[in-house]
């Protein structure tokens, strides 16, 4: 059998934090541009960058994508402040640790991260909710690496092939996510897509932008595996 890259999303994925996260993007958005009252814009399943430049159109600003860092500051400092309500708050979904414990553990899975999220503030979920170590985060695509979620499959695969040596297909990468988003972004970027219906979307909603596969939820660590491998 070929060897595996997975890559998994984070929110509601892998991890809940209820309204926190959204909660603390808002906070980090007004710290770094000085409105304290702003307009917000929603859509599940983008990257930071991308909310962050829709948020700015939204509130009349420019985009502005030189403004990304000191956003992505501002946040991971507000994360810091707030860990407290991370550890309080925060959830592992049914089935998330077996299922990536049994992928760090096969020697024919690389298992990392593709999300919206920062590298930082992805760990900082996951180490909330006793994930870290589970993935390999280092390999993977982030939300501030490009504001396009499909260009983010690209980046997690070069830097894997960097680090192992081993370059991986869009038929031997997998990415495991819950929005029409991550569908898109299989599809677009050049992976197979095991989507999850554990976020506001529907079955129907995921098969309707072109997953093939869709599970209810990782709460059967055999089932998920068995399509990862397949």
């Amino acid at each position: 059998m070929d060897r595996r890259l997975v890559l998994w999303d984070v929110d509601q994925t892998l991890v809940d934090f209820g309204g926190l996260g959204a909660e603390i993007f808002a906070a980090a958005f007004a710290r770094c541009t000085g409105l304290g009252t702003h307009a917000r814009t929603r859509g599940p399943g983008r990257t930071d960058w991308q909310a962050f430049r829709e948020t700015r159109l939204a509130n009349g600003l420019d985009p502005a994508d030189e403004d990304m860092a000191g956003f992505a500051a501002a946040q991971e400092a507000l994360l810091a402040e707030r860990g407290p309500e991370l550890l309080r708050l925060g959830r592992a979904l049914p089935g998330v640790a077996e299922v990536l414990r049994r992928c760090a553990e096969h020697p024919g899975v690389v298992s990392s991260l593709l999300t919206g999220n920062t590298r930082p503030t992805a760990e900082r979920k996951l180490a909330a909710v006793g994930l870290d170590g589970l993935v390999d985060t280092a390999l993977g695509g982030y939300g501030d690496d490009r504001p396009d979620r499909a260009e983010l499959v690209g980046i997690a695969r070069e830097r894997v092939e960097r680090a192992t040596g081993t370059a991986f297909t869009p038929e031997t990468t997998v990415l495991v996510g819950d929005t029409p988003n991550d569908v898109r972004a299989a599809l677009g970027g050049g992976a197979r897509i095991l989507a999850v219906a554990t976020g506001t979307a529907s079955p129907g909603d995921l098969r309707a932008a072109g997953a093939g596969t869709v599970l209810d939820d990782l709460s059967s660590p055999d089932a998920v595996l068995a399509e990862l491998l397949r």
